[in-house]
């Protein structure tokens, strides 16, 4: 458990024990304990924890939040000398100041801890399968794609880090519509390249990395599938392609850092009958019907607008039979918690999908979503639509030529997922404090040219006097390191990747602070060597929570 994990559970236990003292001398009449939420305060003159379980009991007890409040301070008893203030703040919060003693256990567990620093065995190893991406392997990767990539990576650290076996898995949609007008483009570009007269399908690719791919197709093969077969041609033009489309998906994908550890092909759900078998399964249990032909799925049983088709007149199964029977394998594999980060556009298919999950017996549940909303790339201010290699859109690789690895992942996971992200690609490449990610880098390099510039070994922590620490900065810096095993924990329990970037900027900016205000190398002994484990410390905190987000703690710039 973590320290302030610790203290916190210190703060609970002493606010049930007054509930229950005040209930029992009558002073507080109540049947049922609030559930409340002990939070750290957003102001700092607010204390370090708040909780809400007077304003909770008002309507129970029928007395004002502040009375009720005055009641539970009152009988609060803090044998362990935990608090330096209580206050009553507002409609009836109460406000709890710690004494400054607490702080000083955190560092000497950060620099025993060191890499491990944040993490715990919270999931108990409970297994969680996240997909994201799954990118049609038609094209180049998008904005869209790459925001995902960042956003599911850093959620499968995190749920590592807080001691859940995941498993990272790319659905590749090699299968139905989308891979027959694929098939129609690379045929019309392969005659055309070849010198023949060929209409381009209106439901084509139209990007020039397809032109690319034929060429390459014809480099090996020249004119091998020209006099055969309209369809058989398509197969394996589409057969080439997809090995190379995909090939670039996951070098692209290397090359930000993202590796998975399956790849899930739609087409062996066909080739299986897994697809079949599931689409039966629903039929016994009474989920479908026939209408028209087609096969429908009574959707509408589990709250959406609309029954479903499944499976078309012409017997071909819809994109959501195979999305279903893919859930349906996931669960049989054993995972516990199945997460999808999805585009925005796929709002109404979460409702379905829980639905289909609940027809075959699964808990809706168990199956988490994540929806994510629309990337906007600007330059100089202005909307940046085109792309050079795409013809439509920005790709993945041309963003990590233009603005690296690092301010890409970074940026991409510093919003909410379900907010509009307006990545700003000359603020991405500034090397100054207006760059988020280059704030942080900058701190840990620095950092590391204060330990360099030592030219010795760092004193052991219990030989260090870290009380000697008293400047408010120094509190705060100490604080704030604290801070990092709850985040990982809340993060990831939350699915919020967005919050680590926040922690790592307030974290770097404790620190430039601590740095501005507090001279490391001073001439007392005892207090240079505690400033020094607190700035190790510090790059421990900082490093770790930037290797979860996948971006490089740097020893200088």
């Amino acid at each position: 458990m973590s320290i302030v994990a610790s203290v916190k559970e210190k703060l609970r236990t002493m606010i049930d024990q007054a509930l229950e003292k005040a209930q029992a001398c009558n002073e507080l009449d109540f049947t049922a304990k609030p559930s409340y939420i002990l939070e750290v305060p957003r102001e700092k003159a607010h204390g370090d924890f708040a909780v809400n379980a007077a304003m909770l009991l008002a309507r129970q007890v029928k007395k004002p939040p502040r009375a009720i409040a005055e009641i539970i301070v009152k009988n609060i008893a803090d044998d362990e000398g935990l608090l330096a203030e209580i206050e009553i703040a507002g409609p009836g919060f109460i406000n709890f100041t710690l004494n400054s003693g607490w702080v000083y256990e955190i560092l000497p567990r950060v620099l025993a801890e060191d890499s491990a620093y944040g993490s715990s065995d919270y999931g108990k190893g409970e297994k969680v399968q996240l997909e994201f991406v799954s990118a049609n392997p038609t094209g180049l990767l998008h904005m869209g794609n790459a925001r995902g990539a960042a956003l599911g990576d850093t959620l499968g650290n995190l749920l590592t880090a807080a001691g859940y076996e995941v498993t990272r898995e790319f659905y590749i949609n090699d299968a139905g519509n989308q891979i027959e007008n694929f098939g129609k483009s690379l045929e019309a570009r392969y005659l055309q390249q070849l010198g023949y007269e060929a209409a381009f399908p209106e439901e084509g690719y139209h990007g020039e990395d397809i032109v690319d791919t034929v060429k390459g197709i014809i480099d090996q093969a020249g004119e091998k599938y020209l006099h055969i077969d309209s369809a058989l041609r398509r197969e394996f033009l589409i057969q080439k392609a997809l090995e190379e489309k995909i090939a670039a998906i996951r070098s692209d994908l290397a090359r930000f850092g993202v590796a998975y550890d399956v790849w899930f092909s739609e087409q062996s759900l066909h080739d299986s009958g897994a697809i079949s078998k599931t689409m039966q399964e629903l039929q016994e249990k009474g989920y479908i019907y026939e209408k028209d032909g087609a096969l429908w799925l009574k959707a509408t049983l589990f709250g959406d607008e609309k029954d479903e088709v499944i499976v078309r007149a012409n017997g071909l199964p819809t994109y959501y039979a195979a999305d279903i029977a893919y859930h349906k394998n996931k669960f049989e594999r054993g995972f516990q918690t199945v997460v999808n980060i999805w585009g925005a556009d796929h709002h109404g298919h979460v409702s379905r999908m829980k639905g289909a999950v609940q027809a075959l017996g699964y808990d809706p549940e168990r199956l988490r979503v994540i929806l994510m909303q629309l990337v906007r790339l600007l330059r100089n201010g202005e909307v940046v639509r085109m792309s050079k290699r795409s013809g439509q859109y920005i790709t993945l690789a041309e963003l990590l030529d233009e603005v690296g690895r690092d301010a890409a992942r970074f940026f991409f996971v510093m919003r909410s997922p379900d907010s509009h992200l307006d990545f700003d690609l000359d603020l991405a490449k500034a090397e100054s404090s207006e760059n988020p990610v280059y704030y942080v880098q900058y701190a840990h390099a620095r950092i590391n040219s204060i330990l360099k510039a030592l030219g010795a070994e760092l004193p052991r922590a219990e030989d260090v006097d870290f009380k000697l620490l008293r400047e408010e900065t120094e509190l705060e810096l100490i604080r704030k390191i604290a801070d990092l095993p709850e985040e990982i924990l809340q993060a990831a329990c939350n699915l919020e990747p967005h919050h680590l970037t926040r922690y790592a900027q307030e974290l770097a900016a404790h620190f430039h602070s601590f740095y501005n205000s507090c001279r490391v190398l001073c001439d007392e002994e005892g207090l240079k060597e505690a400033r020094l484990l607190l700035v190790n410390a510090t790059r421990i905190a900082l490093r770790n929570v930037l290797g979860l987000i996948g971006v490089s703690a740097p020893e200088r710039m």
